[in-house]
């Protein structure tokens, strides 16, 4: 850090509860969000109380530095961005309650899905659901206004509003509700002031009604002054934290509807499908979205469902909702609009229609996935969201668009369109590449060629999304006489241009393609040998061009566009029980624990904004250390961003600068100490359960003291293969497989391994253990030591590429040591081996329901009676999108197979193992314990190690390998007594 941050910390440190970060990588983390803007703030502040806040504010007043709030940073127009303090109030400004049946008080910190869910148990919604609804707070939502598909049901944020807590640009604490002009105090003074404004510009005011119906761009003093009365909070929803910054809201909620239908309707033309929706929305749709055909075969592309669900020679899609509280009304009425638009107005050729609960939700994916997956689409140019706010009259769409389509042509554009149809909501998504010079007025002359259509129009700029940085700077063009009202709403609360400058009324705005996210490099980036070999050469030609020699292959996709990949759209913050990601971010939910927090540090570093050197700092650690590589954000991201690999790629810097330290070395060399434990079994696990020895190893390895561990096994599975004889390679015919055993197998659980032998004999598969192999060594690559795990990952690699070549298949009972096989080695050697590998690696369960799905599998299976809960391990999820191991269970007769979905367990290898990480690995898993602590079962089951230690160590459950139960079914195994 430098003087003046230094500074700013220490000084805001004295008088703020919550975190103050001010420190490089901090603030690069927080100059981004899901824009294509970039601005890096003096410091971050993440407020515990709205006395924090005011402090804050004051602090900022006195020292001449801007404010801007900031939620999920998930805005698509850098609302939340700027130059001076970030107010991050999604960490802990997060609670809320019920004040009667209908109204709640909330936090802006509040995620908007959470409080949904929690909702929904009191039969109760919050009806504005924005695209981001999954991660967004409330505070964004009231600061944008937000609406979303169900506008026509629901109406926008504003329409719930019944008063505001706001912090004032003095600093002051008030609440903001509906005020006559005389009343005392603030809310008196700001509601004279706002009405003299009005009073000013009465005639104007009819340009803020006119055109949409949702107007969410400049100040709404048509809405907030009615006589003598000022509805205070009225105006500041939809200001974007210009006039004053939300911390508490009253709003009203909704009664969860009874019943609710889908029909999709499938068009031959884009304007046919927007006159469908006058249609529909005319006959009380609650949603009407249009997706044109781009979006409809990136759908078919991402889920092959949807390839049987939407035909290939559809132009356009409408997807409408209807809600009732009568069932056979619903159908009637669903019935009736797709009779009216097929057969009678002859509009659509195709319709679907679903009032099932699963069918339509799976009907709702197509929207709400669709957009974000925009960011998987691989090349220079992306979709950008520049101009993708657009609204006006319904009427007038389907000519709108057709203007538009021309103007995308004259541009010799691509682009996507996206519309909440039923109320003239338009979102246009231009494919531009960022890193091209002359895309920045490519993109300012497409702006405003198609603003000033919209204008020509009668429409607005903003319909939703707010203005920000993207759009702020055309606002004046669309008020003309009416904008001096603005500049005076914004002089009269915030007169020093404190509160989110630049925004709405910016003085003067940027231009849309000034302050663009960086996505170009701006270093020199090769391997390290390269790096070595040329180092001379290129210190003389280039002395000032820092280098970045990185440590794993980038040849398939170069670090620069893994890193481009994400856009920041946040999406990775959601706390949904039905995803995985984060499990870190679940429990600890700061922005560098965010995947995206490593995407936008590498960028960071990349695009020269921050110092190669910052690479091996402690901070860079701590944020990395957040990350135990699960991998579920690398499947789940929209994006499909390897986070995982730019992790790997971060702590690889930091720990060849820095070496690992004594703990960390330690534990990631603890196979070498194992065959000596093994061969002292009694002795070592005697020093395992000894208080006094895990002391000792707690202060010498940061081993956790209450962390239970298995015991070694006297008699290794290697040791048990050589004297089976599996360690010769098989001279007949027929399949066979070379098992790959890994750490836990051979030195803790032979018997698994031994069961893994039996099921393949069983099933006349051979089965032979290469000799000589090492484990996979992924606690050397989660720790950094990359060059550590290179040496074994070549060794490895050597023996079993070699033994695919002699026709086996490698199988192995380790998840992890799969996901090595198959991800990490690539990522650590570019060669022909390393793929040969990868192509030819299975899980165990995976490879025997293939042979089953060919009706190889043998079913043969003795009746077991018993029940079990099983959990899908996250290395499972991140190489297999099935659930195999689930799937063979079921096969055996009598067994009652539980699935177990209540996320990660929490214990990522070692990273449960340590003391520093024992609490966060339990909170983690706590939604595993307690599910397996209730279940009605004889025992749990898993593929993970590391997960069957964390559900026996939290729940008391004997937790068995699902090879174990198929290898006792099939009578190869000694009674199990968990299912005895």
């Amino acid at each position: 850090m430098d003087a003046d941050s230094i500074r700013l910390q220490a000084d805001l440190r004295g008088i703020i509860e919550g975190d103050v970060l001010c420190g490089d990588v901090h603030r690069q983390i927080y100059a981004s969000d899901a824009s294509i803007y970039q601005l890096k703030p003096a410091g971050i502040v993440r407020p515990r109380s709205i006395r924090d806040i005011a402090s804050c504010v004051q602090y900022a007043r006195e020292h001449h530095l801007s404010i801007h709030p900031r939620g999920a940073g998930s805005g698509l127009a850098g609302e939340s961005l700027g130059r001076g303090i970030v107010l991050d109030m999604s960490r802990y400004m997060r609670r809320w309650y019920r004040l009667d049946d209908s109204l709640i008080r909330v936090q802006a910190g509040v995620v908007l899905a959470q409080l949904n869910r929690e909702l929904a148990t009191h039969g109760r919604l919050y009806g504005p659901d924005p695209q981001a609804r999954s991660v967004t707070t409330m505070g964004g939502v009231l600061s944008l206004d937000a609406s979303g598909s169900h506008w026509l049901r629901y109406g926008s944020a504003r329409d719930t509003v019944h008063s505001l807590q706001v912090v004032t640009a003095t600093g002051e604490i008030v609440e903001f509700a509906s005020h006559h002009r005389d009343s005392e105090g603030i809310p008196g003074r700001m509601a004279k002031e706002v009405t003299g404004i009005a009073k000013r510009h009465s005639e104007q005011l009819g340009k803020l009604r006119d055109g949409a119906p949702h107007n969410h761009g400049g100040y709404r003093l048509d809405l907030a002054v009615a006589g003598d009365q000022v509805n205070l909070a009225n105006l500041l929803v939809g200001a974007e934290g210009t006039l004053g910054i939300i911390a508490e809201a009253t709003v009203s909620t909704e009664p969860m509807p009874t019943h609710r239908g889908v029909s999709l309707l499938f068009f031959h033309r884009l304007e046919h499908a927007a006159r469908g929706a006058l249609l529909a929305a005319g006959r009380g749709a609650a949603a009407c979205d249009l997706m044109d055909r781009r979006l409809l075969e990136i759908a078919r592309e991402t889920d092959p469902r949807f390839e049987q669900l939407i035909p290939r020679n559809a132009e356009a899609m409408l997807l409408v909702e209807f809600q009732d509280d009568q069932l056979p009304e619903l159908r009637s009425r669903l019935r009736d609009l797709n009779d009216c638009l097929c057969r009678q107005e002859k509009l659509a050729f195709g319709s679907r229609m679903t009032v099932e609960r699963r069918e339509r939700d799976f009907f709702w994916l197509i929207v709400r996935r669709v957009i974000p997956r925009l960011y998987r689409l691989r090349g220079d140019t992306r979709p950008l969201p520049i101009i993708e706010d657009i609204a006006i009259e319904p009427a007038k769409l389907p000519d709108l668009m057709v203007e538009l389509q021309n103007i995308l042509k004259e541009h010799q554009i691509t682009a996507t369109m996206f519309a909440h149809a039923g109320h003239g909501h338009l979102h246009i998504r231009p494919f531009l590449d960022l890193a091209d010079p002359g895309s920045p007025q490519v993109l300012r002359e497409l702006a405003e060629s198609i603003f000033e259509k919209v204008l020509e129009f009668g429409g607005t700029i903003s319909g939703e999304h707010g203005a920000g940085l993207s759009r702020s700077w055309f606002l004046p063009r669309q008020y003309g006489s009416l904008w001096p009202a603005m500049i005076a709403v914004k002089r009269a609360f915030d007169p020093a241009g404190l509160l989110n400058p630049g925004k709405v009324v910016g003085l003067p705005s940027q231009g849309p393609d000034e302050n663009l996210r960086n996505v170009t490099a701006m270093i020199q980036i090769g391997q390290e040998a390269e790096s070595d070999e040329e180092s001379d050469a290129d210190s003389v030609a280039e002395p000032s061009v820092p280098r970045l020699p990185v440590l794993q292959s980038w040849n398939d996709e170069p670090i620069e566009m893994a890193t481009r990949n994400c856009n920041g759209c946040g999406r990775c913050k959601t706390l949904a029980p039905s995803e995985r990601m984060c499990p870190v971010y679940r429990v600890l939910p700061i922005e560098e624990a965010s995947p995206r927090a490593k995407a936008n540090l590498l960028r960071g570093v990349l695009a020269g904004e921050l110092s190669v050197d910052a690479l091996a700092t402690d901070e860079v650690k701590q944020i990395t250390d957040l990350c135990f590589g699960c991998h579920q954000c690398r499947i789940e991201c929209p994006a499909s961003v390897d986070i995982p690999k730019i992790v790997n790629e971060l702590r690889g810097q930091y720990v060849a600068t820095n070496g690992l330290s004594v703990a960390d070395y330690l534990m990631t060399r603890i196979e070498s100490i194992a065959p000596l434990a093994s061969r002292v079994a009694t002795v070592s696990n005697w020093v395992l359960k000894s208080p006094r020895w895990r002391w000792v190893l707690e202060r010498t390895m940061g081993l956790a003291r209450g962390r239970r561990i298995t015991p070694y096994a006297k008699l290794s599975f290697m040791r048990w293969a050589a004297k089976k004889r599996l360690t010769r390679p098989l001279q007949k015919g027929g399949p066979k497989v070379a098992y790959f055993v890994d750490y836990f197998a051979n030195w803790h659980d032979p018997e698994l391994g031994q069961a893994l032998v039996e099921v393949l004999r069983h099933n006349r598969v051979g089965v032979y253990v290469p000799p000589n192999q090492y484990s996979s060594m992924m606690p050397r690559i989660a720790a950094g030591d990359l060059k550590g795990a290179m040496h074994a990952a070549t060794h490895n690699i050597r023996i079993l590429a070699e033994a695919v070549r002699q026709g086996y298949q490698i199988v192995t009972t380790e998840p992890t040591a799969a996901l090595c096989l198959i991800q990490e080695y690539p990522n650590l050697i570019d060669s022909e081996d390393a793929r040969l590998v990868a192509e030819n690696t299975y899980d165990s369960c995976r490879y025997l329901w293939d042979m089953h799905l060919r009706n190889e599998l043998s079913l043969d299976f003795r009746p077991v009676a018993a029940s079990v809960a099983y959990h899908q391990p996250c290395h499972v999820r991140a190489i297999d999108s099935g659930k195999p191991a689930q799937q063979l269970m079921d096969l055996i007769p009598g067994l009652r197979v539980q699935s177990m979905e209540k996320g990660c367990s929490g214990m990522a290898g070692l990273y449960g193992m340590k003391r520093e990480n024992f609490r966060n690995s339990v909170r983690i898993g706590w939604n595993l314990i307690s599910g397996m602590r209730k279940a009605d079962i004889q025992a749990a089951s898993t593929e993970c190690s590391a997960c069957k230690n964390q559900i026996e160590h939290g729940s008391n459950r004997t937790t068995l390998h699902p090879i174990k139960v198929m290898a006792y079914a099939y009578g190869r195994l000694p009674a199990l007594t968990a299912l005895s």
